[in-house]
């Protein structure tokens, strides 16, 4: 009888044991956080509007960086800190794998490959891809990108995307947007594709450049952390709830793209559903 009911106990303590292992590890980077009252965020250092290192003071703002403080604020108190670790598109992800960073918060479009190896938050902008082009172009969207040149940068969603919607369409990448807007400028392309949100701050750093076509896709972005810190993700979430139900996140929206040509922020608010 006892060498029966041994094997079946050694089984279950194994099994409560691996649900506690994963419980805890579900809860470690909330735990973290919480002990350390910092949040260390990736962001990116040259997105006008949504994260942009100012060269008066060497500080990062945007829209972005604010609502990191926002959400830090909300799952910490107001002692808690924000923390910021410069990315670039391809390396934001690789920065959270390797646990240099507690979450992303870049620009990240919620796409079904990401969220293969990292989880993401309910969306926080709703963004949708564009195109950039010289105001005197007679291109007004991607019914006229066959056999044209579209600049797009490394690891960024809409490359992908305009192959697929343009296939005639000749696709180069560079590693960044001071990059694609030079070669934009130098005529090395006749479009630059991203999100519509990006593009809208590079039309007001460079007056000869305009945003064309409204936007051909919907790609919302979403904070981005590890898998399975599911404790985390559900604070991230409450926070962002709590930001938008309050009235905050409507302030930060005005704050940053209302005085944007062409940018419709009313429709970027939320109402509340």
């Amino acid at each position: 009888m006892k060498s029966k009911i041994w094997p079946t106990i050694i089984i279950f303590c194994s099994i409560l044991l691996t649900a506690c292992g994963k419980k805890e590890a579900d809860q470690a980077t909330l735990k973290n956080v919480q002990a350390a009252k910092t949040i260390t965020w990736a962001i990116e250092c040259d997105k006008r509007l949504f994260s942009l290192t100012d060269t008066k003071d060497n500080i990062e703002k945007g829209f972005d960086v604010d609502m990191a403080k926002a959400v830090t604020k909300e799952i910490l108190g107001s002692q808690g800190k924000a923390k910021f670790v410069l990315a670039t598109a391809q390396s934001r992800i690789p920065l959270l794998k390797n646990h240099n960073v507690d979450a992303v918060i870049a620009t990240l479009t919620i796409t079904p490959d990401r969220a293969k190896i990292v989880d993401f938050s309910r969306p926080y902008f709703q963004a949708g891809q564009s195109l950039l082009v010289a105001r005197n172009s007679p291109i007004r969207g991607i019914r006229d990108l066959p056999r044209k040149t579209v600049i797009g940068i490394v690891g960024d969603n809409s490359v992908e995307m305009i192959k697929k919607l343009v296939p005639k369409a000749k696709v180069v990448t560079m590693q960044d947007y001071g990059q694609a807007v030079s070669a934009l400028k130098s005529g090395q392309g006749d479009a630059l594709t991203s999100d519509n949100s990006v593009l809208y701050g590079l039309a007001v750093q460079n007056p000869g450049l305009a945003v064309r076509g409204g936007t051909f896709t919907h790609e919302p972005y979403g904070i981005a952390v590890n898998k399975h810190q599911d404790a985390f993700l559900k604070a991230i979430n409450r926070a962002l709830a709590k930001i938008q139900r309050s009235g905050e996140y409507n302030q930060l929206i005005k704050k940053w793209f209302s005085k944007v040509p062409g940018f419709n922020y009313r429709k970027m608010y939320y109402q509340g559903k």
